[in-house]
This record gives structure tokens, C-alpha cells and sequence, in this order.
């Protein structure tokens, strides 16, 4: 009889097991297609862009995409040179840029290290409400309001410009930078803060020169999704910056994009298999080549400044 209840309590102890190690398979099973579906999505974007940009060199050459200096894919007289839409996309986010890293760096360490709780629990949902916002909602704010302001400075500043655009696109970036890097130095251990401190440093020197530099590869990631981000906006410029493709390094003047070029086409009614119609995927794989280079670059300062801190 005690011999029989034992085999029931350890039939019963391995079927437990059983039971536990199928369900952690399973566990498995679904964390490991959760990683895999980005990556097959990643991957499936890349086929799609590839093959359709293959088919438009070789049609168009390499080097006069590269070198040509003008863009009409839709007119008469075709020149595929797509540095007239480099220079808009470069521009507007450069502009953007020079809003938001500044801006998005000073109020993550005021965050972190100034506000205090009360005040950390209103500011900082305030400017991530700057993210929520339509970005359709931005592009008609660069063009009603920001740009009519500017024409009071510049008077001879056109309704389509890049400033208008880049400004505000930098306000709607403000968030991205400044939510990740605060994460970023409130992350930093309290002991670095504690040692600095103790060595008579102030708060301020504290901030930039201990919590700053420890932080610095969350705060690098924060810029390089910024940057992207402005790299990639859509509305904003199509709506405030034009639709004209035009070769200037000058934020005064009108340019389109190269995603906003993308939704021009996009949009019409050209076939799908034309040339006009690759020239999008042509655009699009620059524009993935270019988000892949700033993450690189980011991946090795990130790098650099772990090795000097």
C-alpha cells in the first residue's frame, strides 16, 4: 500500500514537471516569435525595397542618382538625381536638430537632477504630450502660425520654407530626446552622484560632468532616435516646406523631401511597375541607408565614451 502511493505521488510529481517544462517551452515558443516577427518585418522591408530599386538602376545609373542635381521623375525632360531631395531632408532636420537636441538635453537634466517629484509628475507628461500630437496637426501649425510669425522677422521669407518646418518638427522631437535621456541619467547609480558630492563638486558640476558622461550612451541613443525621427517625418514637410524639389542648403527657401516626395507619388496615379512609380523605392532604400549610418555612428560613440567613462 506504501509502495503504491509512492508511484502515485511521483507519477504525480512528473507530471508536474511535464506540465511546468511544456508551459516554459511555450513561454518560449512565444518570446522568441514576438523577436523573430520584427526582424522578419525588418527583413521583408528590405526585400521589397531591394528588388524594386534593382529593377530602377538598371534603368537609371548609380552615379547619376548620385550626382545628378535635379529631380523630375514626372516631367518631360527626367533627371533622377537625388541629392535635390537629400538636401531638403538634410536641411529641415538639421534645423530640427538644433531645436530639440539643446532643448530636449536641458529639460532631461533639469528632470533628473533639479525638479522634484511634484513638479517631475507635471512637466514631464506635458512634453510627451508633444509626441500624442498629429503630426498632420504640426505641419498646418508650421504653415498658419510659425511661418506668418516668421514673416514679421523675415519679410521676404515664402509661405513654403524649410525654417518653419524644421522648427517645429524640432519641437515635436523634444519629447523623444528628452524622455529617454532623463531615463538615461535617473538610471546612473546614486553612488556616482554621492562620490561627486563628497568631493565638493555642485549639482550643475555633478550633473554635467559625473551623471552626463555615465549616461552617455542612453542619452546617444535618444539623439540617434531623434535624429531618425526627423529624418523620416512625412507630414510636417509636405504640408509647410513644399512639394518642389529644389538643390539649396539655404532654410529660407522651399524644398521637398524625400519622404514627402514619396507621398506625392504615393498618392497619384502613376502604374506599379513603371519607372516613375520605382523611383519611390529608390528614395526609400536611401532613406533606410541613412537611418542605418546614424545608428552605426551612434553604436560606436556610445562605444567610445563607455571606454573613456
Amino acid at each position: 500500500m506504501a509502495q503504491r502511493s509512492f508511484k502515485l505521488v511521483r507519477k504525480k510529481k512528473l507530471s508536474s514537471k511535464v506540465v511546468r517544462e511544456l508551459r516554459e517551452k511555450v513561454i518560449e515558443l512565444i518570446l522568441f516569435l514576438a523577436a523573430f516577427s520584427s526582424v522578419a518585418t525588418t527583413m521583408a522591408i528590405l526585400y521589397i525595397l531591394i528588388t524594386e530599386s534593382i529593377l530602377f538602376f538598371q534603368q537609371v545609373p548609380l552615379i547619376d542618382f548620385l550626382t545628378d542635381t535635379r529631380w523630375t521623375p514626372l516631367f518631360r525632360d527626367r533627371h533622377y538625381g537625388i541629392i535635390s531631395l537629400l538636401s531638403g531632408t538634410l536641411v529641415t532636420s538639421g534645423v530640427a536638430l538644433l531645436v530639440a537636441i539643446p532643448a530636449g538635453t536641458i529639460a532631461a537634466i533639469y528632470l533628473s537632477e533639479f525638479a522634484s517629484s511634484r513638479v517631475r509628475e507635471i512637466i514631464k507628461p506635458a512634453l510627451e504630450l508633444l509626441a500624442a500630437i498629429p503630426t498632420v496637426v504640426y505641419g498646418y501649425f508650421a504653415l498658419l502660425f510659425v511661418t506668418p510669425w516668421l514673416q514679421t522677422i523675415f519679410p521676404k521669407l515664402p509661405g513654403f520654407n524649410m525654417l518653419s518646418a524644421g522648427l517645429v518638427m524640432g519641437l515635436m522631437i523634444i519629447p523623444f530626446i528628452s524622455s529617454i535621456s532623463e531615463d538615461a541619467m535617473r538610471a546612473v547609480p546614486v553612488g556616482l552622484r554621492e562620490g561627486s558630492y563628497a568631493m565638493g563638486a555642485t549639482k550643475l558640476q555633478t550633473a554635467l560632468k559625473v551623471v552626463f558622461p555615465a549616461a552617455i550612451s542612453g542619452i546617444s541613443s535618444s539623439y540617434i532616435l531623434g535624429t531618425s525621427r526627423a529624418v523620416g517625418e512625412t507630414m510636417i514637410v509636405a504640408v509647410s516646406a513644399g512639394l518642389r524639389p529644389n538643390l539649396t542648403w539655404n532654410p529660407f527657401e522651399q524644398a521637398a523631401t524625400i519622404t514627402a516626395y514619396i507621398v506625392q507619388v504615393s498618392l497619384g496615379d502613376l502604374p506599379h511597375g513603371t519607372l516613375e512609380y520605382q523611383t519611390i523605392f529608390a528614395a526609400g532604400l536611401t532613406l533606410v541607408l541613412m537611418t542605418l549610418m546614424l545608428n552605426i555612428i551612434g553604436h560606436f560613440l556610445a562605444k567610445k565614451y563607455r571606454e573613456i567613462y
